[in-house]
């Protein structure tokens, strides 16, 4: 017999909202902030209702950006963030399930062995390795290009490893269907496996994006041509404006503007992307 405490399924949620509260709040505090004009930074406060300036902020940002921080307008960097986080999103895609799917499904020497050398890179981030990847980079002439921003974080260890242990449990009786029906290997990846891991693709597809779009070390090494600033690395920019104060207006307004592509992402994709994290029969 299940119990009814209304007090104590009050105060669950009274802790709940409080915890949600407390997370918002500074996202609040942004979008207020990108509303006021830019002499009320200067009264050392700042009101919890919207101000006046919000679509003149905005515009600004959008049409010039911040000109005397270096920063170029923030739609073209958040265009060069979306172009960078889809193409390392989709080539950690690509190359994770076919590495998984050759480890799972081909019998070839040594194959475990490369499964684990593919793991063992997990402890080699782009930090570690920063020099000689810029080297490679610099030496192929891919500085200053998208090629530059995405390849060298492409490949995903972590990926692979959750497709590997997904392929694993599918049944066999699957393989030998698709045999007896003449289906090569390809056919059987694309018309049986893939179906079957798009609750798993949703759940990496999000996290591999807001991964790409939140890289800050990497594109500030290899960008110096503004035409190919990240959002990122414009609101550094903006923060840290050699003759004056940084304008927190305006940053705001770029760092409200630089958070609604993940949030977008998150909202269309969350029913897959809770399903493929929380899904453990197919």
């Amino acid at each position: 017999m299940v119990e009814n405490r209304p007090w104590s399924n009050l105060f669950a949620h009274l802790i709940l909202i409080a915890g949600v509260a407390l997370v918002l709040f500074p996202v609040y505090v942004a979008i207020i902030a990108s509303t006021q004009g830019p002499g009320q930074f200067l009264r050392g406060t700042l009101p919890l209702l919207p101000g006046g300036h919000a679509i003149d902020n905005y515009r600004a940002m959008l049409d010039t950006g911040l000109s005397r921080a270096g920063a170029p307008p923030v739609g073209l960097m958040l265009w060069n963030s979306f172009i960078m986080a889809m193409a390392i999103t989709i080539g950690k895609l690509a190359i994770s399930l076919l590495s998984a799917f050759a480890i799972v499904y081909f019998r070839f020497p040594f194959r475990v062995f490369f499964f684990w050398l593919i793991f063992i890179t997990l402890m080699l981030p782009v930090e570690v390795r920063i020099i000689p990847t810029f080297q490679v980079v610099a030496n192929l002439g891919m500085l200053n290009s998208f090629a530059g921003l995405s390849i060298p974080l492409i490949a995903s260890a972590t990926a692979t490893f959750l497709f590997r242990q997904f392929f694993m449990t599918v049944p066999e009786e699957l393989l030998e269907a698709a045999r007896v029906d003449g289906a090569g290997p390809l056919k059987f990846f694309k018309d049986i496996l893939l179906p079957l891991s798009i609750t798993n693709i949703a759940a990496l597809f999000v996290i591999m994006f807001i991964y790409g779009w939140n890289q800050y070390l990497w594109p500030l090494l290899i960008t110096t041509d503004p035409d190919y600033y990240t959002v990122v690395m414009g609101i550094q920019r903006m923060t840290t404006a050699a003759d004056g104060d940084p304008l927190w207006h305006l940053v705001m307004a770029a760092v409200v503007m630089a958070a609604l592509p993940p949030v977008l992402v998150i909202l269309f994709m969350q029913r897959l992307f809770v399903k493929g994290l929380t899904e453990t029969e197919k």
